[in-house]
């Protein structure tokens, strides 16, 4: 359908201005009729115009929509290939209105017989599956009177995962780490399983050098120990009240659920065996623990459509319920978010009740703009209630914090939105100092 362009209304108000000139010279009738005659002229060539440029039109191949990763900037490419002639376009693709889209719309020059890649990124806000329209394309014709606009591909269902670009991000550090390509730091000897013998490198830890092995070539060599695979690690996931909180416009749940699988890939990755239990007021997905490189797929797929409720948590029964079956020591990691020992009191008493047969871990989702109003100057009264309220919110989360530790339970207080880097690193240091 075509779409006056800003030529046409230039030429079209040049009319009304002429329209005012004829009157005063021919009268207003005839002023009237030659102006309509004129505007006529104009819409007539602008659709003459129009119809020429259909065979002028791009060709554009849309963007692969496979899995898009909430509260991220997915980036997408739309490929513009124009023909014998030059080609001015817009492009907008048809994701939902609420989402946030850098740049909303894509604008191009492209010379002809050339092809152009359209860059953008969305940001999802919310998992599950979304409607996604045709890709809208406006292209000006080729006197600039019209924009002819058509629409690319179908109605199509989109499905919104997890942070899984910060996966891929982890799985090539792993890798890299477990090549040798990364400069590994100075460890103690905490690995209770001999893989080989090496040589000596400055720094490595004198307690590793195999005294026989070094007489016998002559030089020196150390011993290379890891960690004992094959262990337990039991993550649960609070999808209680608390996680319901949007921080930087993605629930608490969802940076939970991004941390949660973050820490499933690097204990599958490091040989151990993962179980998955998200819960409320009751068990809402239980998986239990098993290892192989394939099990994070079901992870995934089976956590990706669950979604916070307002529901108190109970924690002493969940944990009761899904440790009945945890024979051998386990690293429990309890992913949810403090408020004050009151609110928080059931937690640390089910916390307290794993030790010492099971190592507990409480990993605290914490909002960065509580610390910001916290850290910032109070220049009125409003500004001055809501710095105390925030520094009174943290010295309670603090002391709940203090007190888990107090009792021997491991703590990570991070961020939300960059939980999932300490809390993987917190795993690393337990399998290297041997703890589980």
């Amino acid at each position: 359908m075509p779409i006056p362009a800003r030529l046409t209304y230039v030429l079209l108000c040049l009319g009304l201005v002429l329209a005012g000139g004829l009157a005063s010279w021919l009268g207003i009738e005839w002023g009237t009729a030659l102006t309509g005659v004129y505007d006529v002229a104009i819409f007539g060539v602008m659709l003459w115009d129009y119809r020429r440029n259909w065979r002028r039109r791009v060709t554009i191949t849309l963007p692969e929509l496979t899995k898009l990763s909430v509260g991220r900037l997915n980036t997408l490419k739309v490929m513009v290939q124009a023909g014998d002639f030059p080609a001015f376009i817009r492009v907008r693709d048809g994701y939902p209105g609420d989402w946030s889209a850098t740049p909303d719309v894509i604008t191009a020059a492209i010379p002809p017989q050339t092809g152009q890649t359209l860059t953008y990124t969305v940001r999802p806000e919310k998992r599950g599956e979304v409607r996604w329209q045709p890709l809208a394309v406006w292209q000006l014709t080729p006197w600039r009177l019209a924009w002819d606009r058509w629409c690319v591909g179908t109605e199509q269902r989109v499905a919104v995962y997890p942070d899984l670009l910060t996966l891929r991000e982890l799985s090539i550090r792993l890798t890299l780490e477990g090549s040798g390509t990364l400069r590994r730091k100075r460890q103690l000897a905490g690995g209770t399983e001999f893989v080989e013998l090496r040589d000596y490198c400055p720094g490595d830890d004198p307690r590793l050098l195999d005294w026989k092995a070094t007489a016998r070539r002559g030089r020196p060599l150390v011993r290379v120990l890891e960690p004992e695979q094959e262990q337990t690690v039991l993550i649960l996931l609070d999808r209680g009240r608390l996680m319901t909180g949007r921080i930087q416009g993605v629930t608490r749940f969802d940076w939970g659920l991004n941390a949660a699988l973050a820490l499933a890939l690097a204990v599958l990755r490091r040989g151990d065996r993962v179980g998955l239990v998200v819960f409320d007021r009751q068990v809402a997905l239980s998986l239990p623990a098993q290892g192989g490189p394939f099990y994070l797929h079901r992870l995934i797929e089976q956590s990706a459509r669950l979604q916070p409720v307002i529901q108190e948590p109970d924690y002493g029964g969940v944990m009761r319920t899904v440790l009945q079956r945890q024979t051998r020591r386990t690293l429990v990691v309890v992913l949810t978010e403090v408020l004050d020992t009151t609110a928080s009191r059931e937690l640390m008493r089910a916390l307290e009740h794993l030790l010492p047969r099971h190592l507990p871990l409480c990993v605290a989702l914490r909002d960065p703009v509580v610390e910001q109003q916290a850290q910032g100057l109070a220049l009125d009264p409003t500004a001055a209630y809501q710095r105390a309220v925030a520094l009174d919110l943290l010295y309670q989360r603090q002391l709940v914090l203090s007190t888990l530790q107090q009792q021997g339970v491991l703590v990570v207080d991070a961020p939300a939105p960059q939980v999932s880097t300490p809390l993987v690193d917190a795993y690393l240091r337990l399998k290297g100092r041997g703890l589980l």
